[in-house]
């Protein structure tokens, strides 16, 4: 199940990361010269130009789609927006891929983030609801290791396609095609996932959430060979309205609040780096095609963080495992930096990848454990959602600092946001195998 479900994010990550490589193809076929903007071209004041109006596009409809419609998957359940978030996204990009201006390559753009941005809600959602708490922590390293798996495909097709014309098409445009047709394979295979029975019992179907756990125990006990052990108590969850008020009442106040900061702080280095380490590495001093071949390197350490996680993800706090994470990025890209031998700063990008996304497994499972079913999507969509707008935002800002500072100007901006992603993160409760509804209350 965990498998399946991973498979939709894929394409979250597909979708982000294909941004960056095929920016120099887009940018080449004229796309985004004022005339064919629109009423894009209005953007100018903002420093927000040119491509950049296709990269604000991106997450300003990730923004909203995680912002504003999270709610859905707590309203009409976790396996039916997963299965038409994903359609919503296949349709607008396959669009989009056909587009011949920058002004609606751009609007195909923003919807098709939208049903992204719900998407990743509900996998946050729907896996921690579905497995049991003494190994949620390893499903999410899982998921992430299968998700971030594709960063490294997007990279490779990117290289291999660039300046061809598959099919008599641009190559940024069969890039954006193939993962349609991959959504689209996925959405076949994971129609035998079941709904949240967290979810069902919530909304008053228990025959149907007690057949899925049951077939769940079954096969469970079928594969160990073993009879499972006796199901313990665990308290309720204590009843509630289950609305976006809720998530700022007086108990979850101050995880709102904590996450939205940390999400702000966390994506600054995640994205920061994820998306200019061609031109970080061009500014210290390596050359504009060895660039691309080293960040493809790079990009190879993507799913090894949460593969190495899975071997502790369940047995280090969640919070301990975000924060040296935190740690660790800010420590690396300091160093980066200061050196300009290749094979040295090969290996420090490789070691930032990974702290990365031993980081980013931890905390989507973390986030997640900290609110009730009830506004669990809700809650995880507002907090995610400013993740989104500040990346939008900290390119604008490493650009800019890239230009007037170099490189450690924008280290010193990435070291920053760790120290306040870290201080943030000790505020939370401790999730550690405990169950959801005690970690709620």
């Amino acid at each position: 199940m965990v498998i399946l479900i991973s498979l939709g994010g894929v394409f979250e990550f597909y979708d982000l990361f294909f941004t960056g490589y095929v920016a120099p193809g887009m940018v080449q076929s004229g796309l985004f010269k004022p005339e064919s903007l629109g009423f894009f071209a209005a953007l100018a004041p903002l420093a927000v130009a040119g491509f950049g109006t296709f990269v604000f596009a991106t997450f300003v409809g990730l923004w909203l789609g995680a912002l504003v419609f999270g709610f859905v998957a707590d309203r009409f359940g976790r396996r039916f927006i997963f299965t038409w978030s994903l359609i919503w996204y296949m349709a607008c990009t396959a669009i989009m891929a056909f587009q011949h201006s920058g002004m609606t390559l751009n609007i195909w753009r923003f919807l098709a983030g939208i049903g992204i941005g719900v998407e990743l809600v509900t996998i946050d959602s729907y896996i921690s609801e579905l497995i049991p708490s003494p190994e949620r922590g390893k499903a999410y390293a899982v998921n992430q290791f299968i998700t971030f798996s594709v960063v490294p495909v997007v990279a490779f097709l990117a290289y291999i396609l660039k300046d061809t014309q598959p099919f008599g098409l641009e190559y940024w445009r069969v890039v954006m095609l193939i993962g349609t047709f991959g959504a689209l394979a996925v959405w076949i295979i994971r129609r035998n996932i079941p709904e949240s029975p967290r979810w069902l019992a919530r909304h008053g179907r228990l025959e149907e959430a007690e057949r899925i756990v049951a077939s769940i125990e079954q096969r469970v006990a079928a594969e160990k060979g073993i009879a499972l052990p006796t199901p313990q108590r665990v308290s309720a969850e204590m009843e509630g309205r289950g609305s976006y008020r809720e998530i700022f009442g007086p108990l979850y106040l101050k995880r709102t609040i904590m996450l939205s900061i940390f999400n702000m702080a966390q994506v600054i280095g995640f994205y920061g780096f994820a998306a200019w380490v061609p031109t970080l590495l061009i500014h210290r001093g390596v050359h504009v095609t060895a660039s691309l071949q080293y960040a493809f390197i790079i990009a190879i350490a993507n799913p090894f963080g949460p593969l190495m996680g899975t071997l502790f993800a369940d047995k280090i706090e969640r919070k301990t495992q975000i924060c040296g994470g935190l740690l660790i990025m800010g420590i690396v890209i300091a160093l980066f930096s200061q050196v300009s031998e290749p094979a040295l700063l090969i290996v420090l990008g490789v070691l930032f990848t990974l702290a990365a996304n031993v980081m980013s497994y931890a905390y989507h499972g973390y986030q997640a454990e900290l609110y009730p079913t009830r506004v669990r999507a809700r809650a995880v969509g507002f907090v995610y959602s400013w993740s989104r707008i500040a990346a939008a935002f900290a390119g604008l800002a490493i650009g800019i600092l890239l230009h007037k500072y170099g490189v450690p100007g924008v280290a010193l901006f990435i070291g920053a946001s760790m120290i306040v992603g870290i201080v943030v993160i000790l505020l939370g409760p401790s999730t550690k195998g405990r169950a959801l509804e005690a970690i709620s209350h």
